[in-house]
């Protein structure tokens, strides 16, 4: 059965401004469904790494906010912290970064709460019993809020093809250990070249998996938990993750994290998607490419798959914008993310999802 996926365009008329068209499209999909009175609203979104300019501007995250509120319910922005070492990693970074991209409490009238603590160890294990993970590890204030509002910027994205709903809610919502998890099999390398010796990561393992060995740091593969917390702790950024696993496998466990963090919850999300700026690559770069197509709109459903699946339909009917890095599939109609990157196979994402119960690739597109 087709999902309903609820489009507006970049238009608007003295009467309706494109933040109030923003919130007339989230009605449309059933906003006053999904929060109801007194919830703790997670609006779940990426605040950019600092130098990325390409994330969701702040204040259409103040209009969501607006429009949860009227609804009697409380809203907080929310991410988890990231599993590689940059201006995000831990909490105090991660609300600096996201304070300096604009998202100061002045601005979107609501708090921000870092889901998984300090240093991405504040987790609770879902039970999933899937193909890939029989639990999976999400940040503790995401599970534990009443409904969740996921607002997404869609871009290419270098090991999933794109970053959409799915990403936002798989990848986004996960503890360090869980990002860890979806990302390899193994435990952390060490670049013995870049490795000093310092003893940083051994003092700050809690499971003692860590020693130094001849003036290098080594990891004790048994002890190992995956928690990837000597990743950020190492001053050298000698320590990183073992990328071991294909582009389906990867794909599979990022669609089994977003089952296992909307559990309880499934009548109780609102995904929304930006098509615009469509940058290349993912917004944790301290950087962002020329967008590969036009500004096209915003989207808005209950079913993850489905707004996804529309949103890399509306991108591949385009023509690739004049000076973008696309050398391949430019003309309308051509598959862009496989021009940007020929070995991610993003089809399999929607498939695997849809499989596993997250929602339909058949979808209605309506616009408001």
């Amino acid at each position: 059965m087709a999902s309903p996926v609820y489009f507006m365009d970049l238009r608007t008329k003295h009467k309706e401004n494109l933040l109030q068209k923003l919130v007339r499209l989230a009605q449309s999909a059933g906003l006053d469904e999904v929060i109801k009175k007194r919830d703790l609203a997670a609006i779940k979104l990426h605040f950019g790494e600092k130098g990325n300019t390409a994330f969701i501007r702040p204040v259409f995250v103040r209009a969501m906010v607006d429009a949860i509120r009227a609804l009697a319910a409380s809203p907080f922005l929310t991410d988890a912290n990231t599993l590689y070492a940059g201006t995000r990693s831990d909490t105090p970074s991660h609300l600096c970064t996201a304070i300096q991209n604009g998202f100061a409490y002045a601005v979107v009238d609501a708090p921000i709460v870092i889901a998984d603590g300090l240093r991405g160890k504040s987790e609770v294990a879902v039970p999933i019993d899937q193909k890939r993970f029989s639990q999976v590890y999400v940040g503790t204030e995401i599970f534990h809020a009443d409904a969740i509002v996921s607002m997404a910027h869609f871009k290419g994205h270098e090991l999933s093809g794109f970053g959409g709903a799915i990403k936002n809610i798989g990848m986004g919502c996960a503890s360090r250990k869980g990002k860890l998890a979806q990302h390899s099999t193994l435990s952390p390398k060490i670049t013995k070249k870049k490795c000093i010796g310092c003893g940083e990561c051994s003092l700050h393992c809690a499971q003692h998996a860590i020693s130094i060995i001849q003036k290098k740091a080594a990891i004790d593969p048994d002890r190992c938990v995956g928690c990837g917390e000597c990743i950020l702790i190492c001053p050298q950024e000698a320590i990183q993750v073992q990328w071991n696993q294909s582009v389906s496998v990867f794909l599979e466990n990022m669609a089994e994290y977003a089952l296992g963090t909307i559990k309880g919850k499934e009548n109780k999300c609102l995904y929304i998607n930006f098509i615009t700026n469509v940058s290349p690559a993912c917004d944790c770069y301290g950087h962002n490419d020329a967008p590969i197509v036009r500004d096209i709109g915003v989207l808005a459903s209950r079913d993850m798959v489905a707004i996804d699946q529309a949103s890399a339909d509306l991108v591949n009917r385009e023509a690739a914008s004049p000076g973008c890095c696309l050398k391949s599939n430019t003309e309308p109609g051509e598959d862009k993310f496989l021009g940007l990157y020929p070995k991610v196979d993003w089809k399999w994402l929607l498939t695997y999802a849809e499989s596993i119960g997250l929602g339909s690739r058949a979808y209605e597109l309506i616009a408001i």
